[in-house]
């Protein structure tokens, strides 16, 4: 077995937008986009950390598309859709890691038992002590929930040291970088700066529980090879996120 008492946070949550398993485009499963995160995933296994994935749906659908004063889908039922999308994306990323010789149990909030284990949270601390990596599908099992929420929450659940927010940018920055080219990178934020800046890192409920549990947060680019294995082994990567900047 891995010595893993080198590593920083023995135990993750990998939050994953449902755009980043997506070409350029963002719409869709890309093969190449997720072989290259699952190769991350598995160096960063290797080294003994304990990993639960949460993938967004954005990729296929979004809630939001449907609101409006025309929409023909109400709200609620248009937040189910995009949790069903969250189950896709997690079945191909189970995929993609099993193709490397991972094992690993896709957890859905709802229950669908020809495809999916219903999420527990002693049976998913189980399959890490195990070894395996667990893919926690469907958010919460809630309308307006979102995955930031669902990825915060289930941290808690299973004890998890922290929150890896996995973007295609190098971390949290003052403004939009693609807009503003004097936009500043943070290296470390207090949940308070994120709060009183009104930064866009996760949505202020995932920040509330991350802040009143004392879960902190490491914001990274995962486009950058290697990124998950130095963010697990506390290496400086990413804008740290914690009760102190």
């Amino acid at each position: 077995m891995t010595d893993s008492s080198r590593l920083r946070y023995k135990r993750v949550v990998l939050k994953l937008s449902g755009e980043s398993l997506a070409d350029s485009g963002g719409r869709g499963i890309s093969g190449q986009e997720m072989s290259a995160i699952a190769k991350q995933i598995k160096q960063a296994h290797a080294s003994g950390c304990q990993i639960a994935i949460v993938v967004g749906g954005g990729n296929i659908l979004r809630g939001a598309q449907f609101s409006g004063s025309n929409a023909l889908v109400q709200e609620a039922t248009a937040h189910y859709m995009g949790m069903l999308a969250t189950v896709i994306n997690s079945l191909a990323m189970q995929d993609a890691l099993e193709a490397m010789g991972l094992a690993t149990r896709v957890m859905s909030a709802v229950p669908m038992d020809k495809i999916a284990e219903t999420f527990i949270r002693r049976r998913a601390i189980r399959h890490l002590t195990k070894g395996r990596i667990i893919i926690l599908a469907a958010g919460m099992g809630n309308p307006f929930v979102t995955t930031d929420t669902a990825a915060a929450q289930r941290a808690l659940e299973i004890d998890a040291d922290v929150v890896l927010k996995a973007t295609r940018v190098d971390g949290v920055y003052s403004d939009d970088p693609e807009k503003n080219p004097h936009a500043v990178l943070y290296d470390s934020l207090s949940f308070q700066d994120v709060t009183s800046k009104q930064l866009r890192v996760m949505d202020a409920t995932a920040i509330a529980l991350c802040q009143e549990h004392g879960t902190p947060i490491l914001v990274f680019n995962f486009k950058k090879d290697g990124s998950i294995i130095r963010a697990i082994n506390g290496e400086t990567v990413g804008t740290w996120i914690g009760r102190e900047s």
